[in-house]
């Protein structure tokens, strides 16, 4: 090896060995409450969900190339209600915990007691990092349908970084603010997959799903809504941890731009009218919230595909 094939290996090594000790440290000042709990005593099962969720997008579509979609009903709707259960009862939880323990909707620091409350709230936050697992059925689900277009980069961005940054959440800080964002997104998540649900059950339901434009609405709100928050407690001086509110803020911005462009090429790039080439789309629906399609290209969940026949369930 050459000296700078040498020097490049060396820098490797630190960098690697640095990584290490900053992570064995950063276990000191994680959350022992949870260290115990399922998933949370190593990185390691999360990566590795993440990594197959990511393998599965490569060969996935490699798979179903000359295969006929599933359509999957039964199972959208059992799957889509069923996110509607688990985000009511995390955002309901974190409602009545956080009202018990007294939090504050504007400056609230984590209290890393065995309190009761403060234990349910961070159980409730480590439903929702649960369920940001969960969520990647819904690229799983797209895919086996054939519905390729709908995997944006979006879709596969919110999904797999959610997975991964709440782990550090609930690793760190399941608590105190951090019950803020997560409270608001699992009540948007039971509108939204309430909106999937309905849409599965057939497009009979179509004339009722009018207000879908108005999810992704409420979701770049959201986003704004954690920067103005976050930007808050920076500006006062909460005592909640620096790295996080800064996180929360880079992250979010992340989302209004992506949002943004999403919402723009769905509802504002592109005609209104339901025809494209002078035949129906996708039962005269463009998109939907999360990133889960592209502009007058895809259908709801639970609706027919555009040609051939299905697999059955």
């Amino acid at each position: 090896l050459s000296i700078s094939d040498w020097r490049a290996m060396e820098v490797v090594t630190h960098f690697v060995n640095d990584t290490v000790e900053f992570y064995k440290w950063s276990l000191t000042i994680a959350d022992k409450r949870v260290e115990k709990w399922p998933m949370m005593s190593s990185p390691l099962p999360t990566l590795a969900i993440s990594c197959l969720y990511l393998l599965f997008l490569w060969a996935g579509p490699k798979y179903m190339q000359d295969r006929q979609p599933f359509t999957l009903r039964k199972s959208l709707i059992v799957y889509n209600f069923s996110m509607v259960v688990l985000n009511f009862y995390i955002a309901k939880e974190l409602l009545i915990a956080t009202r018990a323990a007294g939090y504050s909707y504007l400056c609230q620091p984590v209290n890393y007691s065995e309190d009761v409350n403060e234990v349910r709230v961070a159980s409730a936050l480590w439903w929702y990092y649960i369920s940001k697992g969960v969520e990647f059925l819904d690229t799983v689900f797209f895919i086996l349908r054939k519905k390729f277009n709908q995997v944006s980069f979006l879709h596969v961005y919110h999904h797999c970084t959610m997975f991964i940054l709440w782990w550090i959440g609930i690793k760190w800080v399941p608590g105190g603010q951090s019950f803020f964002g997560a409270t608001i997104n699992s009540g948007i998540h039971v509108v939204m997959y309430g909106y999937y649900g309905l849409a599965a059950l057939g497009p009979h339901m179509q004339k009722y799903l009018w207000w879908k434009k108005y999810l992704t609405i409420i979701q770049m709100i959201q986003f704004h809504v954690t920067i103005g928050h976050a930007g808050y407690s920076l500006y006062t001086g909460c005592q909640f941890p620096l790295w996080m509110q800064w996180t929360l803020i880079g992250y979010a911005v992340t989302f209004i731009i992506l949002f943004a462009n999403f919402y723009y090429h769905a509802y504002r790039g592109k005609p209104s009218s339901s025809h494209k080439g002078g035949k129906p789309v996708a039962n005269g629906s463009t998109t939907v919230t999360n990133g889960h399609s592209k502009a007058q290209e895809v259908q709801e969940n639970g609706q027919r595909q555009k040609k051939g026949r299905a697999k059955r369930e």
